[in-house]
């Protein structure tokens, strides 16, 4: 049996994530993952931590692998796979979006402006489309600012 760290800390995690719009399975395995030992889990230990079937845990790798948070590894000597987390997975996730902001911004800017008739929904576009090209504007210099923080220990 594989020992199992921060079990109720992951689950309070999954749970914030959730309800941030992640599914709740993949929110759990990620979680269990952060808590996981350097070598990752393999599936097994991802069910038996979760308490959750294989196929459960299957889709949940599944669709973090496509939104490439974590990884599939094999280590030397082992038969089975393990998954870690990838380095940087939350930095990353937000750094790649950045041009979906902009993008989401011309989209929403186009819908405003076949809002003409009705100015309620055409100002509310347009807020949107405001608060992304922001997004987009300050995401370089909150990157910087993080590899500062970062690089110092904070």
């Amino acid at each position: 049996m594989t020992e199992h760290r921060a079990i109720e800390a992951a689950e309070r995690g999954a749970a914030v994530m959730t309800a941030a719009g992640m599914p709740r399975m993949p929110a759990r395995v990620m979680m269990a993952l952060i808590a996981a030992p350097e070598d990752g889990y393999t599936a097994g230990e991802l069910c038996e931590r979760l308490g959750v079937s294989a196929a459960a845990v299957s889709g949940a790798v599944r669709y973090l692998q496509q939104l490439h948070f974590i990884q599939r590894r094999t280590v030397p000597g082992e038969r089975r796979e393990r998954y870690v987390l990838l380095e940087d997975a939350f930095y990353r996730s937000v750094v790649d979006n950045d041009p979906v902001y902009t993008r989401a911004a011309a989209t929403l800017d186009e819908m405003a402006g076949e809002l003409d008739a009705d100015p309620a929904a055409q100002q509310r576009a347009a807020d949107i489309a405001g608060f992304l090209r922001f997004l987009a504007k300050r995401m370089p210099r909150l990157i910087d600012e993080w590899e500062i923080e970062r690089s110092a220990g904070r």
